[in-house]
C-alpha cells in the first residue's frame, strides 16, 4: 500500500487535534500557516475518510495563509482506493446528525483557535464532502462566508433547508459524473439563485469524478482542471474571508 492510500503521511505539516463536540469529542487534522495566523477553512473529506490526500489539502491551504481543519467524520475509519465497497458502506452508515455535529464543532474549534482571524470560515469539500459543504453552509448561516464544493451537492431528498445559506458558493463539477450529474447540479444552482443566493457552479468539460484528486483513484485526474478549480477556490477565500466578520 502506498503512503497516499495508507494512514502514514510523514511529510505532513499539521497535527492531529481533538475538540469538544456536543457533549462528546471529535478529532481532525489541523494545519496552521507559518505566519502564525490566518482565516479559517473547514476541509471535508471524500468517502475514503480522512486520508493523506485530504490532509495535504489542509497543508496547501496553510501554505496560502489559512488555518485549515479537516474533521475526521469516520472517527478513525478509512478505506483505500481498492476498497470502494467499504468506502460506500462508511459513507452510507455515517449518521447525518453526528456528521453535522462534528462539522459544527470543528467550526467552533477553528473560530476559537488563537491562530484564526475573523468571525466566519470558508468550507471546501470533495465528493461526499462537496455535498456536506453545502449542507453545513446552509446549517451554519453567517458562520460560513464562502463555500467551495467539488463534484458533490445535496440533490433531491438530500437537500437541506436553504433559507440559512448566506455564504458565497462557487462549486466545481465534472462534466461526466454518475454520482452527481452536472445537469442536476446546474438546476440546483438556478433554483438557489432564484432564492436570492450567490451561487455559481462551474462544470469542467471532458472531466470525470473526481478530477481534482491527485491520487487519481478513478483514473480521472485532470491536472489543468484541478489547477483552475484550486485557483478559483483560493480567490474565493481571499475575496470573502478577509472581510468576514
Amino acid at each position: 500500500m502506498s503512503d497516499t492510500q495508507s494512514g502514514e503521511d510523514p511529510e505532513r505539516v499539521g497535527e492531529w487535534v481533538e475538540f469538544a463536540a456536543n457533549g462528546s469529542t471529535a478529532g481532525g487534522y489541523l494545519a496552521v500557516p507559518t505566519s502564525g495566523s490566518g482565516t479559517g477553512v473547514l476541509v471535508i473529506q471524500e468517502w475514503w475518510g480522512l486520508v493523506p490526500q485530504i490532509r495535504r489539502v489542509c497543508d496547501r491551504l496553510a501554505a496560502e495563509g489559512h488555518v485549515a481543519l479537516a474533521p475526521d467524520l469516520y472517527h478513525g475509519e478509512m478505506a483505500t482506493h481498492t476498497e470502494m465497497d467499504k468506502a460506500g458502506e462508511l459513507m452510507t452508515s455515517l449518521p447525518p446528525e453526528r456528521a453535522a455535529r462534528d462539522m459544527s464543532a470543528a467550526i467552533d474549534h477553528l473560530l476559537a483557535h488563537e491562530a484564526t482571524v475573523g468571525e466566519a470560515v470558508g468550507v471546501v469539500g470533495f465528493c461526499m464532502g462537496g455535498m456536506l459543504t453545502l449542507r453545513i453552509a446552509a446549517l451554519e448561516g453567517d458562520r460560513v462566508a464562502a463555500a467551495a464544493p467539488f463534484y458533490g451537492a445535496p440533490l433531491g431528498d438530500g437537500a437541506p433547508d436553504w433559507s440559512g445559506l448566506t455564504a458565497v458558493v462557487e462549486g466545481h463539477m465534472a462534466s461526466h459524473d454518475d454520482f452527481f450529474p452536472p445537469d442536476a447540479v446546474v438546476a440546483l444552482g438556478e433554483e438557489l439563485r432564484g432564492m436570492g443566493k450567490d451561487v455559481t457552479f462551474h462544470v469542467y468539460p471532458d472531466t470525470g469524478h473526481p478530477f481534482a484528486n491527485e491520487d487519481d483513484p478513478f483514473g480521472t485526474y485532470d491536472e489543468v482542471a484541478a489547477a483552475t478549480a484550486w485557483s478559483r477556490t483560493l480567490a474565493l477565500f481571499r475575496a470573502h474571508l478577509s472581510a468576514a466578520g
